[in-house]
Order: structure tokens, then C-alpha cells, then sequence
């Protein structure tokens, strides 16, 4: 058994207020997945205009470097698909 917990917050570039609750939704979805393809759960999802904080549990095996790598490039490419205006 393990309990390996991580608060973790990710913030825009430059702290630009892009984020609304349409970009937040889609995004606490894309944290999910990735969450899961790494064994771990996501156990809280919360974000503002300019940031998101997660508290995610995972397992030993997963080195937090690789977990944090999938979520901010995963996220970052497809948010960028799906919104196309929050590139700029």
C-alpha cells in the first residue's frame, strides 16, 4: 500500500487570465485521463483565471517528474486544439 500524495498548481504563462469555466472543465477531464493512464487518482480539481491546483495520489512506481511532464504537455496540446484562441 502507498500514500503518496501532491499538491500541485500549474500557472499560466506570464499569469495571463485565460482560463474560463468552459477551458477549467476541459482541463480537470484532460488531468483525469492522464491520471489514470499513470495509476493514480485525481482527488481534488479546483482553478481560477490564471491557474489550477490539483491533489493528486500516485503510486511509487510513477516518478512525480514523468506524472507532472504528461499533464502539462498533454494538457497544453490539446487545449490548444480545442481552443484555438488560447494560444496567443
Amino acid at each position: 500500500m502507498y500514500s503518496l500524495t501532491v499538491h500541485l498548481v500549474f500557472v499560466c504563462k506570464r499569469r495571463g487570465k485565460v482560463f474560463t469555466a468552459a477551458h477549467l472543465d476541459a482541463l480537470h477531464e484532460m488531468f483525469d485521463k492522464v491520471a489514470d493512464e499513470f495509476e493514480s487518482e485525481l482527488l481534488e480539481f479546483n482553478g481560477e483565471e490564471d491557474h489550477v491546483h490539483l491533489l493528486l495520489s500516485y503510486p511509487p512506481k510513477h516518478s512525480l517528474s514523468t506524472i507532472i511532464n504528461s499533464m502539462k504537455g498533454v494538457s497544453s496540446r490539446r487545449l490548444k486544439t480545442l481552443f484555438p484562441e488560447v494560444s496567443n
